[in-house]
């Protein structure tokens, strides 16, 4: 096949435009580029908030979350599943836009990674093994005492910080926590309140949950140092999907259960932020 040289002058101007312009040869000048996915990473352990199925399906309160959020960037989501104690250094390396993974939002991940403004507040709670002697943070403050914590998480940080003659079992899943208080291999688990309430539910015989937070947290959307841009487009996003009810919707949708438990002991909703509350990062 020949080519004149007319024709081939213009693929060479084209060529040199696009490379000024930073598109590919392919692309057409003046033709906006279709905008990048936005790459979210997840723990995808965790339901009813981040959870893969059978199939390698995303779905639950996160990643509903993840998808409107891209819809208004007007960008395609892609998520990945990433072990939790991985998830901050794939946002530092720039292999992923930004963590929505049921994350604390604190002073110590605050050093390497900024959040959105909080969508969720929650508390720090005990699941203790049924014939455990614990019924209270003052409980498991005795010498001897063995905790349950997941690896990376909030739990464990308070655990180093105010349990210091605790003997802390560190494990990498909720599923190898929990069965270490069903077995009564520990007497007692630090997790968050609504993740504590599922498993209760689910080993009632062997397991007490005590939700009276031993300290309250937010979680937010982890995001880049830096990405100023994404950050103040994050905050607008939530700001606009709470005020429509988005989040209301999503409770009815994946937490009714616990919502109306939480009600009925006099603890706030997750999703109940004050106006003070919102806006803090």
């Amino acid at each position: 096949m020949t080519i004149s040289l007319r024709a081939f002058m213009g693929w060479m101007a084209a060529s040199a435009a696009c490379v000024l312009m930073g598109c590919s040869p392919g692309d057409q000048p003046g033709v906006p580029a279709k905008p990048k996915k936005l790459v979210v990473a997840m723990d995808a352990t965790y339901p009813p908030f981040e959870v893969v199925d059978e199939k390698g399906e995303f779905f639950g309160v996160s990643v509903d979350l993840g998808r409107e959020l891209g819809k208004s960037l007007g960008r395609e989501v892609e998520f990945r599943n990433i072990n939790f104690d991985g998830l901050i250094a794939a946002l530092k390396s720039g292999s992923v836009d930004c963590i929505i993974s049921s994350m604390s939002a604190n002073d110590e991940r605050r050093k390497s990674i900024d959040f959105s403004d909080p969508y969720v507040k929650t508390g720090l709670a005990i699941l203790a093994a049924a014939k455990s002697p614990v019924q209270s943070l003052e409980d498991l403050k005795a010498p001897g005492r063995r905790v349950a914590v997941r690896l990376g998480t909030t739990g464990e940080q308070y655990a180093r910080q105010y349990l210091p003659d605790a003997s802390l079992v560190v494990l990498d899943s909720d599923t190898a926590c929990v069965m270490e208080v069903v077995k009564a291999g520990v007497d007692a688990w630090i997790y968050d309140q609504l993740s504590l309430m599922n498993y209760h539910n689910r080993h009632p015989e062997a397991t007490r949950v005590l939700l009276q937070p031993l300290r309250e947290e937010v979680w937010a959307i982890g995001i880049q140092q830096g990405n100023t841009e994404l950050k103040t487009k994050a905050n607008e996003f939530l700001a606009k999907f709470r005020a429509e009810g988005g989040f209301g919707r999503l409770g009815d949708k994946y937490l009714a259960k616990e919502k109306a438990v939480m009600s009925e002991m006099g603890i706030p909703f997750v999703f109940d932020l004050k106006p003070g509350e919102v806006g803090k990062n």
